[in-house]
Parts: C-alpha cells; structure tokens; sequence
C-alpha cells in the first residue's frame, strides 16, 4: 500500500490508511493550537520537582520567631523534619498554632536550648517538656541550677536536663550546637553558634556588650540574630526608674541599637546574608528606628541594604535587616545559601 502524507489539517488520515507525520516546515507549519499546548506543557512539566528537589525543599534550613521581647522569648531553627527551640518563654499554644500553621509538627522539636534563666526565656519550657516527652531540655549547669532557685518550677525538669558546656558542641535535631558566653546578669548567659549542612546560624540575645568570642562566631555566620534593645536616647529620657536604666545600660544589661550597628558594620562579610533584630524593648525602642540604625551604619560601609520583603531589590541586596516581632510570630523564613 502506498505510504500517504499528512503535511496538515486539509487531509486527514483515514482509520485504516498507512501514514507517516510530516515535522513542522517553513511550507507546512504547525498549527497554533499545538504549539500552544506543547509549550504549556513544557512550562508545566518544568514545575514538577524531581524525588531529590522535594527533599532538597524539605532539608531547608528555617527559622521563626514566636516572639520577642521582654513579654517572652522563643524561636525554632531546623527543617520541616527536625530542629531545635531556642529559649521557650512564648505561650505554648501560640507556639503550637504557629508551627501547625507552617506545617511543622511539634515532634520535629527534639530539644530546647535556653539561652539564660531569667522567665521571659524559660517560663515555658517545663510545660512544653511535661507534655511531650520526646523534648530534652539543653542548658548549662549552672543556668539550671539558677531556675531552680529563683522560679516556682518543678524539679523534675531535672529529668529531662541535658548538660552542656562552653565551646563544647552539641548534635540535636540534625543542628551542630556550640554554646558561647555573653555578658548579661542571668546565672549563666550563653549565645549559640549552630551549623546546618554548610550553613551558619548565631543567635545573641541579651547581652550588654559585644565583648569576648561573638565576633569569632559571627565572622563566620550566614545568619546572625542579635539583640538591639534600645535607643539610647529613648531610655534616658523615658520613665523607667533610675536603677532599671542603669542596669540596662551596665555591660551586663542589654545592647542598644547604636552598639549592635556598630558591631554588625564591623563585623560584615560576604556571607552574612540576613541580620534579625531581637529583644526590642516597647518602651524605649521602635522597630523603624532600630532597623535604620542598623541600615545606616551598614550603608555607611557602601553596602546595599535589603528588609523583610521578597523584592528584586531586597534579593539583590548584600544583606538583610529585620526585627523580629515582640509579640506576635515572624514569617516563616526558608534560608537559602545556593
């Protein structure tokens, strides 16, 4: 039988006829329908991840805050699959809620690191820890031994204490932890240095000074949270009691935003992707003066300075600056180092 061509739509085979398909030329070009469709399905099948993209998605290393502040203190670093609290002062339930909502289930939480033992970072730690069973309590000694003694908690939080130790590094929830000192009036205050794969996290809050080994670990970090509590000016002249200003300003107090922009700008490298603003104090701070203290300072070094937003610009920018909430939950952040 003779072999028929069907260059187009003017002749269609017959059911039974033998053909062969002419490809698409200059003389006979294909019909806009189909090409229409073949190249949304390209665009479609372009969108599918691939078995190793989806694991690659659920290995990202996040981060949330839950709050910050004096009014209570709590953020989660890890993956979808597992990670760490840093510091449980936040309502539980709100803790909760915010997870479920961002598709983390509390059993990825395989420890609490508490930074010091004042309430406002402990609070809700024993009954995060007398709930689920499968949560270890990490801090030093001495920072246990100082909830013990000056909050109405139950012993048995001695049950579920791991010790750590300065400059010792520690495995939790698939993070690598060292914890480091800093200066502030608790029974033992410790910043954390935290490693993800090839990514770097150090986290400092409450600290009167940037003395001692921050700037070692900040140096190499990706990622830094780091107190900027107040304005120096809003405190002087605000209505805090004489002695709650000068414990504040001691070098065992708290970091104003000048001293924070002042280390960051000192501190900058290239691969400091995002700087998080902590424990902003309600009274003698607000959100826009400490991220333009931040943002000058940085500037002031030649560098492009981006915020909380997904614009071309803030993605172009050398660096991020963000405060995290004092009340409420930050957005989810997907931290990306390709």
């Amino acid at each position: 039988m003779a072999r028929k061509k069907y260059p187009n739509q003017a002749e269609l085979p017959g059911l039974f006829d033998d053909f062969e398909v002419t490809l698409p030329s200059k003389e006979y070009p294909i019909h806009p329908d189909i090409a229409r469709h073949a190249q949304e399905k390209k665009q479609e099948e372009s969108l599918i991840e691939t078995p190793l993209e989806k694991k690659k998605e659920a290995e990202r290393l996040l981060f949330m805050s839950f709050g910050s502040g004096s009014s209570g203190n709590c953020a989660y670093l890890g993956t979808y699959s597992e990670g760490i609290l840093i510091d449980a002062g936040v309502d539980v339930k709100h803790v909760l809620d915010s997870l479920a909502e961002n598709k983390i289930p509390i059993e990825s939480v395989k420890g609490i690191f508490l930074t010091h033992d004042h309430g406002d970072h402990i609070r809700q730690a024993y009954p995060i820890l007398r709930k689920y069973k499968h949560i270890a309590l990490y801090c030093t000694p001495k920072t246990l031994n100082g909830i013990l003694r000056k909050h109405s908690v139950s012993r048995r939080i001695k049950d579920r204490h791991s010790a750590i130790y300065i400059e010792h590094q520690y495995t939790v929830g698939g993070l690598t932890v060292t914890p480091f000192t800093v200066s502030h009036d608790g029974s033992d205050n410790v910043g954390y240095h935290i490693v993800k794969d090839n990514q770097t996290f150090t986290i400092a809050t409450d600290l009167g000074c940037t003395e001692g080994r921050l700037s070692h670990y900040a140096s190499t970090a990706d990622y830094l949270m780091l107190e900027s509590n107040y304005d120096r000016r809003m405190l002087i002249n605000g209505t805090y009691a004489e002695q709650l200003k000068a414990r504040i300003l001691k070098d065992t107090g708290h970091l104003d935003n000048a001293e924070a922009a002042r280390f960051v700008s000192e501190n900058y490298h290239e691969n400091l992707s995002h700087v998080f603003l902590c424990h902003l104090s309600n009274d003698n701070n607000t959100p826009e003066i400490a991220i333009n203290t931040m943002t000058t300072a940085l500037r002031a070094n030649g560098l492009k300075v981006g915020d909380d937003s997904e614009s071309i610009a803030s993605r172009e920018a050398d660096v991020r600056v963000i405060a995290l909430p004092r009340f409420e939950s930050s957005r989810l952040f997907i931290l990306r180092k390709d």
